[in-house]
């Protein structure tokens, strides 16, 4: 989008609302004091669900609807998103595959929907398969980020153009790799994601207020960095985390890395708020809502790495609230939305979801509930944007399009992330994992029972189901009460309409849930 249009986007949103005007998709639903709420019905765990299966149907079937010519897998027909970031736009986003990953690992532990998982497996298949630099490149085994030409080749960078990578988004498509490697069992994922962190490990090197340990944009083939300084090394961390636990890859090395970009991301984003940048399409600096509160959620996961950690994430939260915080539809409907970035001061709904989601974790860990009522609004608006054939526009008046990360990887992930936080979010009357410490596997999800697999055999998960079961399985035992969860074992939590089912297991990683035919 050029500068001109953004600007004209920005002044349009910024105009009152009419009345009678909708808000996306939707006319505005409120409740007795004038709050939103979601569109399609007043219960969120109903409506949020209702929209995650919406997106997930139209993602499904994107159109097919051309042929970019001879690749090097012969003549296909590709979904839209293969190779354009929007409809219409021609180039993918750096991001899409890590974020896309991210959020339908999500959904598939959720749904249990095995055409999930083949999606995954297609997306990050065709990515690896025609997106790597060649051996002799001084920055190997880095997937470019995008394709400079209508066809499924990932060769440079949508801006700067051919043989220049992104490193930080090679460490969040690592991480995912990772994940899929646990799903799936396939080894070559977690070779690929080894490559990655090697390359990555490599390079590291001690930073300052001007650079970041790795560079945001390298030509992948000399070396020559092209902009030195971003953030956006969440992913990175989480990569290294995972070989780690797995004792894969070169592990010292990674150790090394992990360590310098953590203490730096310390020393200086956290101090000096300098966040950006992350969007490739901005020329310039612009200081970004998702390297800082992508960095906040993760702290929240590794309190122990930060003694720090609750003045740092509520620092974070507050930075975003006074910088990108938009108030225009404070006083109509109640609800901050959150600015994608600085140069570009129009909300997002997948930048508001997600400071919801971490600022109902922040309350979860702290007790601090001051932000929970506002979180939940911002999810209830964000929900607007969702057609009911499950497409879904940016906020911006100006545009129906969406880049398939904002609407798409980077917003189905904050729903499931906040149901997990807060399972009274998640739909009553249905049976989903909303959260496990090990990778699930093959989610069955049936009428009287609910069946799945970890990775790791000592893990804990956390369901909503829609009423107490009878009997909880562990391999060959069973558990017909709730016990501790010290080891085997399960706890249950009524909640109005069903409750919540914590179960911990050591000695298997299958489990099995058996419930009552007629929910009570």
């Amino acid at each position: 989008m050029s500068t001109l249009c953004r600007l004209l986007a920005v002044l349009a949103f910024l105009l009152p609302l009419s009345a009678a005007e909708r808000i996306g998709f939707h006319p505005a639903r409120l409740d007795s004091q004038g709050h939103i709420l979601p569109w399609y019905s007043a219960n969120p765990g109903i409506a949020y669900d209702h929209d995650l299966n919406l997106l997930w149907f139209y993602w499904n079937h994107v159109p097919a609807s051309w042929k970019p010519g001879k690749v090097a897998s012969g003549d296909v027909n590709l979904p839209k998103y293969m190779v354009y970031r929007t409809l219409e736009s021609q180039g993918i986003g750096g991001d899409q595959f890590a974020m896309m990953l991210s959020s339908w690992s999500l959904y598939y532990q959720y749904s249990g929907d095995p055409e999930v998982l083949e999606n995954m497996i297609y997306q990050a298949d065709a990515y690896l398969d025609h997106s790597m630099p060649p051996a002799s490149a001084v920055w190997p085994n880095i997937p470019y980020p995008c394709n400079t030409e209508a066809k499924l080749l990932y060769d440079g960078d949508l801006m700067l153009g051919k043989s220049i990578t992104q490193p930080d988004k090679a460490g969040s498509f690592g991480a995912e790799l990772v994940t899929l490697y646990k799903i799936t069992g396939n080894r070559k994922y977690l070779d690929a994601a080894v490559s990655i962190a090697n390359t990555l490990a490599s390079k590291t090197q001690a930073g300052d207020s001007d650079h970041s340990p790795l560079p945001f944009k390298v030509n992948a083939l000399t070396g020559q960095v092209m902009s030195p300084y971003t953030t956006n090394w969440t992913g990175t961390l989480r990569l290294y985390q995972k070989l780690e636990r797995l004792q894969q890859g070169n592990l010292a090395a990674y150790r090394r890395s992990f360590d310098q970009l953590l203490g730096w991301l310390k020393k200086y984003p956290l101090q000096t708020n300098k966040w950006g940048p992350f969007f490739e399409d901005i020329p310039g600096w612009s200081d970004t809502q998702i390297n800082a509160t992508t960095l906040a959620w993760y702290l929240m996961e590794n309190k122990s790495w930060d003694s720090n950690w609750k003045q740092d994430v509520r620092g974070i939260q507050d930075w975003v609230i006074s910088k990108l915080g938009n108030h225009s539809l404070e006083k109509k409907f109640g609800v901050l939305t959150i600015n994608e970035q600085t140069v570009y001061a129009v909300p997002g709904q997948s930048h508001t979801s997600r400071h919801a989601s971490v600022e109902l974790r922040y309350a979860k860990e702290t007790g601090d509930e001051r932000n929970k009522a506002m979180a939940i609004r911002q999810l209830n608006w964000a929900t607007y944007f969702v057609d009911d054939d499950g497409k879904n526009r940016y906020p911006d008046p100006h545009t129906y399009e969406i880049w398939w990360t904002d609407g798409y990887g980077d917003y189905v992930r904050h729903y499931l992330r906040a149901m997990a936080v807060d399972p009274e979010l998640a739909p009553a009357g249905q049976n989903h994992i909303l959260h496990s410490t090990s990778v699930v596997q093959k989610p069955d999800y049936q009428r009287e029972r609910v069946e799945y697999t970890t990775f790791d055999k000592d893990s804990v998960e956390l369901l909503r189901v829609a009423a107490k079961p009878l009997s909880v399985s562990f391999g060959g035992k069973t558990l017909n009460a709730p016990s501790s969860l010290s080891t085997d074992g399960w706890t249950w939590q009524p909640l109005e309409s069903g409750g919540v089912l914590q179960i911990h297991h050591t000695a298997s990683a299958h489990v099995s849930v058996r419930l009552p035919h007629e929910p009570k």
